[in-house]
């Protein structure tokens, strides 16, 4: 998929707050010139083409009384495909990433009480038979991480 001008300004504006309003979109979608519709219309074509993954807010888990854990595993490369399945079929599982290094697979936990991290991780490891290599969070940093588009 080629991403045009407005595609780009969407996803650049995007990654801003959204307006808490009865209809962010349609406040959106007036500061970019464009009808609610055609905004709606592009960011679900861009979901389904892949060009994004995944749109919505971040909470934070642990001020809700939750917890959040990045987590790794070596997966064997012809495995990789059918533990991401599994993975990925748990609710808990925020996202998911593909590394070239032995740990491959990495993806963050986040559960609505501390004890669910360590509930999903060891569901994850009897299913799969690989360890799943916990790294909880010790310390926040707020990085603002944009990409522009």
């Amino acid at each position: 998929m080629t991403l045009d001008a407005t595609d780009r300004a969407i996803l650049n504006r995007m990654q801003n707050d959204l307006p808490l309003t009865s209809r962010p979109y349609a406040v959106v979608a007036e500061e970019l010139g464009l009808t609610e519709r055609d905004l709606l219309d592009r960011l679900s074509r861009m979901k389904d083409e892949r060009v994004i993954t995944r749109f919505g807010p971040f909470f934070d888990a642990a001020a809700m009384g939750g917890a959040f854990c990045l987590c790794a595993m070596a997966v064997p490369a012809e495995k990789f495909e059918t533990v991401l399945t599994k993975v990925n079929a748990h609710a808990e599982v925020a996202h998911n990433y593909e590394r070239t290094h032995r740990l491959n697979m990495w993806f963050v936990l986040a559960t609505e009480t501390p004890e669910g991290i360590k509930a999903a991780a060891d569901a994850i490891e009897r299913e799969t038979g690989i360890e799943v290599l916990r790294f909880p969070k010790l310390q926040e940093f707020f990085i603002g991480f944009r990409v522009a588009a």
